[in-house]
């Protein structure tokens, strides 16, 4: 920090003139909004993006969670709304779309998505494995064969 300070009252000594470069204070100031911007207004406006892409492909049939907490399925999709049943007695409640927090059936998708690529993942590695493995023993039986002749 000391640096900082040192670079923005124009470089000087330890006791300071007071004379500071205005362009240095320009491009600190300059920098400092660049790294706010990165740090905290992206990522949130990143976000903030990704829940409208949700809100706007809910579907009929699909499991969702209010911010209220409340769960239900979709019953009915409007412009700007959405009706939903909840429980066994199957009420329907009115939502409006930016009340809606999660998306439990695509979110239940993208794991499944994810659990089966892993066991792809997996069945490939097992069988290059296996294959090396079988490698292995017909170059041990080839050199045993070798040495026997």
């Amino acid at each position: 920090m000391e640096f900082l300070w040192l670079m923005a009252m124009g470089g000087g000594g330890a006791g300071g003139t007071g004379n500071s470069n205005p362009t240095t204070m320009i491009l600190m100031m300059g920098g400092m909004f660049a790294v706010m911007y990165f740090v905290m207004i992206r990522p949130q406006k990143k976000k903030q993006k990704e829940e409208q892409s949700m809100r706007d492909n809910i579907t009929v049939g699909d499991e969702i969670t209010t911010i209220g907490g409340i769960m239900g399925r979709v019953v009915t999709v409007k412009e700007d709304a959405i009706i939903i049943e909840t429980g066994a007695d199957r009420n329907k409640i009115k939502v409006t779309r930016w009340a809606v927090s999660t998306n439990n059936t695509a979110a239940e998708k993208l794991e499944e998505e994810r659990a089966a690529a892993k066991e792809a993942q997996e069945a490939e590695r097992t069988a290059k494995m296996e294959e090396a493995s079988e490698s292995r023993k017909a170059s041990r039986k080839k050199s045993k064969k070798n040495k026997e002749e």
